[in-house]
This record gives C-alpha cells, sequence and structure tokens, in this order.
C-alpha cells in the first residue's frame, strides 16, 4: 500500500473556489458513473464548441508539443534492472532535473503510541550514490512544484501536504485540514503546470489517532489556498495523476481495484467520473508518458500495467517479485522508468529504458 507558506506560484487564472461539504444520508451511486454534482462543488464555463481549454497537466518543460510517438515499450513483458534494495519500504519517487537526482521516501515501521510510521527521503544520484536528503520528513508520495523549486509531499506524520523547498529542505504547509478536520493520512499527489494540486486520502498511516473524516477516505483539491473535495466515494484513494493536456485526473481505488478518471475543467474542478480501468491486484502508484500512456504500480503481483489513454493495456513491467509501490520517469532525456519495488525492509529502486519521455513523478 502507497503510502506531497502555501504555493506562491498558482496561476491567476484558479477560479476563486467555495467550499464543498460531506453528503449525509445520499443514497448510493453506481460506481461506475457518477455526474459532476457527486464528485466535485464546481461546473466549468464551456464554450459553445466544447471546454474551455485549461492548462497542460504536465510539468513546465517535460513534454515537447507537436511531437508523435510510437509504442512505449520495447516488448509487450519488459524487466526492470535492481540498481539498490535493502530500504525499508520505498514509495514516491520524483525526479530533480536541475540536480540530476531522484527523490523517495523510505518509511519504517509505526513508532510511538500513535503507531505513525517514520519516513525518510533519500536521494539517489546516478549511477550508485545514495544518500539522506531529509530526515524525519514524515513523506509518501512526492511530486515537484510547478516552479520545480519544492518538492510537494504528501505527509502523514502532521496528516497534512507539506512542501519542502529544495534549496534548503525548509518546510511549509501546502493544506492543513479539510473544514477544520484533519485528513486521515495524506498518500499521493500530482501538480498541474498552473500549481493546482491534487491529492489522496486513506487511511494507510493513521495509525491510532482519532479519525476526523467520518469514515471516508477521499480526494481533494488544493487552488488558491484553499481545499476543495474532488470525491469523498473512493475505497482507499492511492496513486494519482494528471494526464499532460490537464483534461483527465486518475486515481487508483486500491480497496475498490478500479482506477477512476475524472473529466478535468480549466479551473481545476473536476466533473463526471468514469472508470477507466477495473484492475485486478490493488492500483498503487502513477506516473504518466507524454503520449498520455498510463503506467499503474501494482504491489500484489509486483507490476506496472501500463495503459494507452482510451484504457487499453498495452504491457507490464516487472520488478522483483512483490511489492512495487511506485513509479517516475528520470534520466536526462526523461526516458528512464524509475519503480520502487520490494518486500518490507528489502525495498529497492529499480529502473528500465522505455521509448517516450514521461512525468518525473
Amino acid at each position: 500500500m502507497t503510502w506531497r507558506p502555501t504555493i506562491a506560484a498558482l496561476a491567476g487564472l484558479c477560479l476563486a473556489l467555495s467550499t464543498a461539504t460531506f453528503p449525509t444520508g445520499a443514497a448510493a451511486t453506481p460506481r461506475e458513473t457518477l455526474s459532476a454534482g457527486h464528485v466535485s462543488a464546481h461546473a466549468a464555463v464551456t464554450a459553445a464548441g466544447g471546454a474551455l481549454a485549461g492548462p497542460p497537466g504536465a510539468p513546465p518543460g517535460v513534454c515537447p508539443t507537436g511531437t508523435g510517438y510510437g509504442p512505449p515499450l520495447p516488448a509487450s513483458s519488459v524487466s526492470a534492472a535492481k540498481i539498490q534494495s535493502g530500504f525499508s519500504f520505498l514509495e514516491g519517487p520524483v525526479w530533480v532535473a536541475d540536480g540530476g537526482y531522484l527523490l523517495m521516501s523510505d518509511m519504517a515501521a509505526g513508532t510511538g503510541p500513535y503507531n505513525v510510521q517514520p519516513s525518510t527521503i533519500r536521494r539517489f544520484t546516478p549511477p550508485a550514490t545514495f544518500d539522506t536528503f531529509i530526515a524525519n520528513a514524515g513523506s509518501n508520495g512526492l511530486a515537484l512544484s510547478a516552479d520545480a523549486q519544492q518538492i510537494i509531499a504528501a505527509t502523514h506524520d502532521q496528516r497534512n501536504v507539506s512542501a519542502y523547498r529544495l534549496s534548503d529542505r525548509a518546510r511549509s504547509t501546502v493544506a492543513a485540514d479539510y473544514q477544520g478536520r484533519a485528513f486521515n493520512s495524506p498518500n499521493d499527489v500530482t501538480v498541474r503546470s498552473d500549481g493546482v494540486v491534487y491529492f489522496t486520502d486513506p487511511n494507510f498511516q493513521r495509525g491510532n489517532r482519532s479519525d476526523q473524516m467520518s469514515g471516508r477516505t477521499s480526494v481533494f483539491r488544493v487552488s488558491g489556498g484553499q481545499v476543495s473535495l474532488v470525491d469523498d466515494r473512493l475505497r482507499q484513494p492511492n496513486g494519482i495523476a494528471l494526464s499532460p493536456d490537464g483534461t483527465a485526473l486518475y486515481v487508483g481505488a486500491y480497496s475498490e481495484n478500479k482506477i477512476y478518471k475524472y473529466a478535468v475543467q480549466p479551473d481545476g474542478s473536476t466533473g463526471a467520473r468514469s472508470v477507466f480501468v477495473s484492475y485486478l491486484g490493488g492500483p498503487d502508484g502513477v506516473t504518466i508518458d507524454c503520449a498520455g500512456n498510463v503506467y499503474w504500480a501494482s504491489g500484489s503481483d509486483a507490476l506496472v500495467h501500463v495503459y494507452s489513454p482510451a484504457g487499453t493495456q498495452l504491457g507490464t513491467i516487472r520488478s522483483g517479485t512483490s511489492g512495487t509501490t511506485n513509479v517516475a520517469f528520470g534520466g536526462p532525456d526523461r526516458q528512464t522508468l524509475y519503480i520502487t519495488s520490494g518486500p518490507r525492509n528489502d525495498s529497492g529502486l529499480y529502473s528500465v529504458r522505455l521509448n517516450i519521455p514521461g512525468y518525473p513523478y
């Protein structure tokens, strides 16, 4: 199971958000299709010819425009090579292009009266150097801020979303709570090119701390410093990612074995939800390449499952024998896929060269 000052770079095009509330006493709605009213408090303005164009999902400079791509994998079944193992439990890889290194969360077993898992951010500098980047980070999933100057971290130690400045490791808060209630244990995060943040909030790392979300595990959005509800009907939402054009948000519901897809409006709000794939294996962390192909890690079968933007499975990538948790593209040309995988206390980092560049987280 997977375990990312307010961002100053948010673009002025983001609209002011109203606050969503948890529905009470609502009738059950089929999970396969939910209307926008069930998953977001906002409706987007649309032009006569369709939805207005919004900011890209991919971080600035990652995906060149006007580029055509072929098949993403060199074969339908690919194996990744181990770089190093022996870590506690690796998660949330993110590539920092300016420094030429990869960051990862390394989570240990729960400690203290609340059984909270300590977490350290490790740094891997190719070809083979590992060191500690931030001790006691409390992090799980990681992503880059829109200006690439901060790591946005899903931090279960404080049950919030934090930012760590790369220059001096200073920590600040991106999302403290929702309507005054503590999150469960933020797990994974994705950042739109204009700085809008989306994150998942299962309860995997809540430990013995109180449930302030009334049993719900949810997806949230942060825009202009305000936290809004995207969806509170998912069972243990886990990995989360945006399409390169910014029109789709993907969320893996770990306890449902499904991956959902949400329409994203120009202001960052979400519309209708649909099932992207019905998935067997427990969808964990995720990344996306510049062609829009989706790479989803599965802990139960130690595979990364690769899907086209239409949801067709294109192949798999194997790393180790168990516990594949997350994925991120990196390297000078962003065509190396880094994979965190392995059993507890022998978790490792793997890599494989692919045909298409992709997201650094």
